[in-house]
């Protein structure tokens, strides 16, 4: 069973860089995005890359295996509503989004 999962979380970075990245929130206003986020310098664009850096690789596993262990409390009758509502909202203050059990096959 622990080969197992540590097999899938090798195999799960290799298919989400492949993937291309989903919204997490709703857009801004142009304006607001342009100023916010002024152009890329010519030497510095990494739009070109392949593969997505090493910190959001290991952000999204992280993600993936806290989502993992949430489905898990999801799951579980024995484990109580209000303990399973506040790690939801734990975790949809890291991610930035607004969690549920149904939200978490997202990763």
């Amino acid at each position: 069973m622990r080969v197992c999962l540590f097999a899938f979380l090798l195999v799960v970075p290799l298919g989400l860089s492949s993937a291309p990245a989903l919204a997490q929130k709703a857009p801004a206003a142009p304006a607001a995005a342009a100023a916010a986020n002024p152009p890329t310098p010519e030497w510095r664009r990494t739009d070109g890359y392949r593969f997505p850096a090493l910190a959001d690789s290991v952000r999204r596993l992280q993600y993936t295996t806290l989502a993992m262990q949430l489905r898990e409390y999801c799951a579980d009758r024995r484990v109580s509503d209000d303990f399973v509502r506040e790690r939801l909202q734990r975790f949809g203050r890291i991610t930035g989004r607004a969690e549920t059990c149904a939200s978490l096959r997202d990763y």
